[in-house]
């Protein structure tokens, strides 16, 4: 049995590691086996080691981004308002701005044929975060079906932080700043905010 300290292990994180810097610096596209080899100072066929496919070094990186998002939600929940749908902003706050300050990490964390791979677990990672803001929906909107007002909720984040990652929403509707929006996207789902 291999503890935290013993040089496979270590090997396995840095190998994430360099991923996880990688991909923020220069994107999904730039995530191949040989250049996470090389930048880890590592032979190019050190990685199959620890992850016989790319898709599986690629989904430990997204779990990595997954768990950072769920971290920064759980202090984003600490920090806000008790209010529920206040609550909800300060979640879909978050979101937007790990989108933004993480693109390429965001875009890997969505890809579709990660996300289906079964045996990964991004799925088991990804989930307990949406059930999350289903519970906080099913508390600011009691009168709805909470993991549906929550998915398309989440959709429409998602849209907008990749419309916004890519210029398009701020050329469409002649804004600089995201938080119009995002208000306008709480207020279709969750009903207007109380004056």
């Amino acid at each position: 049995m291999q503890t935290n300290d013993t040089p496979d292990r270590s090997l396995r994180e840095r190998l994430i590691d360099t991923g996880v810097a990688l991909v923020d610096a220069e994107g999904a596209a730039a995530l191949s086996l040989r250049e996470i080899a090389r930048r880890a100072g590592v032979s190019h066929g050190a990685p199959r080691r620890y992850f016989p496919t790319h898709l599986e070094l690629l989904s430990a990186i997204a779990r990595r981004g997954f768990t950072d998002l769920g971290e920064q939600a759980t202090r984003t929940l600490a920090d806000s308002a008790q209010d529920p749908r206040a609550q909800v902003a300060a979640l879909a706050r978050a979101y937007l701005g790990f989108a933004a300050g993480h693109r390429g990490m965001y875009e890997l964390m969505f890809r579709h044929d990660l996300l289906e791979s079964g045996e990964l677990g991004l799925r088991e990672t990804s989930l307990p975060l949406f059930k999350v803001f289903a519970d906080l929906v099913a508390a600011a909107r009691p009168d709805t079906q909470p993991a549906l007002v929550a998915g398309a909720l989440w959709a429409n984040l998602h849209g907008v932080a990749q419309l916004w990652g890519w210029g398009s929403l701020q050329l469409a509707v002649g804004v600089e700043e995201i938080e119009p929006l995002l208000a306008s996207v709480l207020d279709a789902h969750l009903g207007p905010a109380p004056r």
